[in-house]
């Protein structure tokens, strides 16, 4: 899980985001520990407490006092929607300024893509 090169508190942040966005960690369900972190990716403490700290920051954890951290209610939608909205600006601005350049509109840039969310998913294609 653990990528070289990128911050470990924000490796630890999408972990979380991750298990929210798939549903493993629902609203208001209890998230991982700053020290269940640490201990299950074998790193410092305060690193993950800084990856936890970051979620609460974004409104996405919140602690109740003595207990821990649970999962803020409407965080689900909250990283679907930063996720779509990240998603639209990495791939799909880029993927409409090609269909611009090729003479490709609206309704067959559509179409295209209709058929490749159809097409059985083939290992390493890039056609």
């Amino acid at each position: 899980m653990i990528e070289e090169g990128r911050a470990l508190f924000l490796q630890i942040a999408e972990s979380v985001e991750d298990s929210i966005v798939e549903g493993a960690l629902a609203e208001e369900s209890q998230a991982p520990s700053t020290n269940e972190l640490a201990a299950f990716y074998r790193i410092n403490p305060a690193t993950a407490a800084k990856g936890v700290a970051m979620l609460v920051d974004k409104g996405v954890l919140y602690k109740r006092r003595g207990i821990g951290m649970f999962v803020a209610p409407g965080a689900r939608d909250r990283l679907l929607a930063e996720r779509r909205s990240a998603f639209a600006d990495r791939f799909v601005g880029p993927l409409v300024a090609e269909a611009r350049k090729l003479g490709l509109g609206p309704d067959e840039l559509a179409d295209l893509v209709r058929a490749r969310a159809a097409a059985p998913a083939i290992e390493g294609r890039t056609s």
